[in-house]
């Protein structure tokens, strides 16, 4: 081994350090040169602990808590924290897993008790004293014998149960004072570390995931750099509980989720389907207008159809039980794809056919297991904006481009203007030759690309058909929601066994795209009304103004002008009832309606309405007519 070691530090010049030297001690001499203390270092890609000794040549990236992985090392320390801290409270206690998550943290715990928020406040306070006794976080490796023999001495089961499953001869502990836990890490190099933290709530979480197994309690929380982030994140999160579409929607009479119907199924009242039917208008024109047909599907088939697809091999967990009719299997659809492939092969197709476009606003049912349920977010039967595209080889390219054109005019349209891109590669679970995986791998890079679109690869996380381009939008509060999506499929038009009539007279493959916008229009209209805390933009406004009478004596007048709205196509309301006015108006503000017209004597006698507006406040008399323009220039999408 060499006495000393040539390191390329941030991309600097290389340097000469003694062999064995610390990564950390590497760092701490180049202080001056950052404001920011490293949490752990990349050492030739990997990432190691600052406690990690330097051996040879390498190049030498500082990680810091700001960056994402500098986050995850933060955060997975600090629930590491956290479990020391109920071990101490709480002796019994047995530890199962505790991840870094998107935003903070969380730990699953086998407890003698039953944790409330009092018990958070005990464990946040024994946290703190952990951080401030500054204890060294160390890492050491054993086989995973002795590791299972530590962990069985400590009554940690599920920590045995987790080792019987490694199958590497070494493991890696980690260890602070007297707290020990089975970790790949790194971890911060001591407690102290962690300048800001909180612990945000409480839930119940099957051991691995499985209803079968032992209900455990998760007890989630986050952490940051300085107490200054963690407060903007908790005002952040405040904020996301009072957008919840979950709070909101039925409190503006949205939708409800009916017990005696069954969890995962949604009922729209007539205010939500107002809001749905405005959105499902918008889409089917602008479809209309982009060169596509509609369709519509049945929703059920028989078991042989997903068989032939392959979603009964690798989608079967996530489909409904099959039910027999005329003694024959049929199942509800989890997809629409099988369905459009079928009317495809109705006919003969011709190259001049192509690219066939088929959308459809499809209902399915999937199978989701009732602990994942949530709102509209996670439902069983849902309408997805589904569309699929046949096309030749020679036109790949030019389809998805006009995708992505109209996937950045749809989502503009409903306020959505910045988003992460993502493009999915091939999966360990699939089908199709290396061949076509590449030719659909590089069409959607190409696109991407040509676009200028900037996207990162995440690798393995296609569809078992193909790769594919996944839009995350970025709402109002800076969070990330899944919605579009683009994939290109090689698979399903060979086995159904598809094909058109080439020019030359031979019979060709066709390409298949599937490709939806919006996703399932039940999430996305939640994503929209946490994006807009439940006050739509007019367009979308389930109720675009509403008519307020100060007395019995102005209703006749009041619904003459009610009728005017609604004859010119607004989505208007009365609000008639013997109430106050200063009542009917903090109820309609509180409905979230763009325009409020408060009829009283002046207004009966001059013909004009008295306008206020949702955020603008009184804007004085105006005639109908005039109205009716202001609202209608405002309803039209921005697309």
């Amino acid at each position: 081994m060499a006495n000393e070691i040539h390191l390329t530090v941030g991309g600097s010049q290389r340097k000469t350090w003694p062999a064995g030297t610390p990564v950390g001690e590497v760092l701490a001499a180049l202080e001056g040169e950052t404001s920011q203390r490293p949490v752990a270092a990349r050492v030739n890609g990997r990432l190691v602990d600052l406690s990690f000794p330097l051996q040879e040549d390498a190049i030498l990236e500082p990680v810091y808590p700001g960056s994402p992985e500098g986050r995850e090392i933060f955060r997975h320390s600090t629930s590491h924290i956290m479990a020391q801290a109920v071990k101490a409270l709480y002796p019994g206690t047995k530890i199962t897993i505790g991840p870094a998550i998107e935003d903070g943290f969380y730990y699953d715990f086998d407890a003698p008790v039953s944790f409330t928020p009092e018990h958070l406040q005990a464990i946040e306070k024994m946290m703190q004293e952990i951080i401030n006794a500054d204890l060294k976080v160390r890492r050491r490796e054993l086989s995973r014998e002795e590791a299972k023999e530590l962990f069985r001495r400590q009554g940690e089961d599920y920590k045995v149960e987790m080792l019987e499953e490694i199958s590497d001869g070494t493991v890696s502990i980690y260890e602070q004072g007297d707290f020990v836990d089975l970790c790949r890490g790194p971890h911060v190099p001591s407690t102290k570390r962690i300048a800001a933290f909180k612990l945000t709530g409480i839930a119940g979480a099957y051991w691995r995931g499985d209803e079968r197994n032992k209900m455990l309690q998760r007890i989630y929380g986050t952490s940051f750099e300085s107490r200054q982030l963690l407060e903007e994140h908790l005002r952040r999160i405040e904020e996301a509980r009072k957008r919840d579409h979950r709070k909101l929607g039925p409190e503006l009479d949205l939708y409800s989720i009916q017990e005696e119907a069954g969890p995962g199924l949604v009922f729209w009242h007539p205010k939500g389907a107002r809001l749905r039917v405005t959105l499902e208008d918008f889409w089917r024109q602008i479809h209309y207008r982009s060169g596509y047909d509609m369709v519509f599907t049945p929703h059920l088939a028989r078991v042989n159809l997903w068989e032939c697809s392959g979603h009964w091999e690798f989608y079967r967990e996530n489909m409904f039980s099959p039910m027999d009719l005329d003694g024959q299997k049929f199942v509800v659809k989890p997809m629409n794809c099988p369905f459009h492939i079928l009317m495809y092969k109705q006919k003969l197709r011709s190259y001049r056919d192509l690219p066939i476009r088929w959308a459809e606003l499809g209902t399915v049912y999937r199978y989701e297991k009732s602990g994942v349920l949530h709102g509209l977010m996670r439902v069983r039967g849902f309408t997805q904006d589904d569309a699929h595209i046949f096309c030749r080889p020679d036109h790949l390219e030019e389809e998805i481009l006009r995708i992505l054109d109209l996937n950045v005019r749809v989502l503009k349209a409903f306020g959505f203007s910045e988003y992460a891109i993502y493009l999915s590669t091939r999966p360990e679970k699939s089908v199709g030759s290396d061949e076509d995986w590449e030719k659909a791998t590089s069409a959607l890079r190409a696109a991407l690309e040509k676009k200028g679109l900037p996207f990162e690869v995440d690798s393995g996380e296609g569809v078992f058909y193909g790769p594919k381009i996944d839009i995350k939008i970025r709402d109002a509060l800076r969070r990330t929601w899944q919605c579009s999506t683009i994939q290109v499929d090689f698979n399903l038009p060979q086995r159904f066994d598809l094909s058109y009539v080439a020019s030359d007279g031979s019979y060709q493959r066709p390409i298949m795209i599937h490709r939806a916008l919006l996703g399932s229009l039940e999430r996305f209209l939640g994503v929209l009304i946490e994006h807009y805390g439940g006050a739509f933009p007019v367009w979308l406004a389930p109720v675009q103004a509403v008519v307020l009478s100060i007395t019995d004596a102005h209703v006749p007048y009041g619904e003459g002008v009610l009728a005017s709205l609604r004859e010119s196509g607004l989505r208007a309301g009365g609000d008639f009832r013997n109430e106050k006015i200063g009542y009917k108006i903090r109820e309609a503000q509180q409905n979230k309606v763009p325009y409020m017209l408060v009829i009283g004597n002046r207004e009966v006698e001059s013909g004009m309405v008295a306008v206020r507006e949702r955020a603008q406040g009184d804007l004085g008399p105006m005639s109908v007519a005039q109205l009716i323009e202001r609202i209608k220039k405002e309803a039209e999408p921005q697309s």
